[in-house]
């Protein structure tokens, strides 16, 4: 048995795109406040050991993956490639040890939010990778 047994696909499709839309929301705030070359940015990104003026540049290249992640054609490369932003912000925590559960594991959290909407929306993803009991 399959989970598409228990669930029809036009409920993935729609779990699946509600998801997406919270991983969406989250990083167009994210990106936004790089972009705008807030203070805290500047501040965290200087507690984290990188120089203050980055911020703007980690923006432009969240926005780009956010931008490939939503278009239906191109959202398994976004996907991809936010994977290796959200690995960069994982390895900088954990380069200061900082704590666990709340700041290293963070971009897992995400990552799990993007790959799980995703897969829900996405039928030929689910093929490659299909869930059973």
């Amino acid at each position: 048995m399959t989970m598409s047994d228990t669930m029809t696909p036009k409920l993935w499709r729609w779990i699946g795109w509600v998801l997406t839309g919270l991983f969406t929301a989250f990083m167009i705030f994210d990106t936004s406040i790089k972009l705008l070359d807030l203070e805290i940015v500047r501040e965290s990104l200087v507690g984290l050991g990188y120089p203050a003026h980055l911020g703007r540049g980690i923006g432009v290249i969240e926005l780009v993956c956010l931008v490939f992640f939503l278009v239906p054609r191109t959202s398994l490369l976004g996907a991809i490639l936010m994977m290796s932003v959200l690995g960069g912000g994982i390895t900088s925590q954990m380069r200061l040890e900082a704590p666990l559960f709340s700041h290293v594991l963070f971009g897992v959290y995400l990552g799990l939010l993007m790959w799980g909407g995703l897969f829900l929306r996405d039928s030929r993803l689910r093929g490659l990778f299909p869930i059973r009991r």
